[in-house]
């Protein structure tokens, strides 16, 4: 049975924004060969809707937008990947400078 979203639910949906030739003469040769491409998340203003559908949300700052529904209660997985060490020694560097404290140590 594939999963269903009720109305008012928090999913995400799929959209081609621009086709591949619809996309700028200035975007980088390989960028301009697939299309543009959006996913975002929102809350269902349809009544039920399955995995695939065509559906429109209401964006949580009231945009209403059309896609093709591809998750429901979708979780929120990016990250800035791992930390950088050169990074992580900045901070409590500039602390101690701006403190007037040696920076070096």
């Amino acid at each position: 049975m594939s999963e269903k979203a009720l109305k008012g639910q928090y999913v995400k949906i799929h959209k081609i924004v621009l086709q591949p030739s619809e996309r700028a003469g200035s975007v980088p040769e390989d960028t301009g060969k697939v299309p543009l491409e959006m996913w975002l998340n929102g809350f269902l203003a349809d009544n039920e809707a399955g995995i695939g559908e065509e559906v429109t949300i209401k964006t949580v700052i009231g945009r209403t937008v059309k896609g093709k529904l591809v998750d429901c209660d979708p979780k929120y997985e990016h990250s800035f990947g791992k930390p950088i060490p050169q990074l992580l020694e900045i901070g409590p560097k500039v602390r101690k400078f701006i403190a007037g404290g040696d920076y070096n140590g």
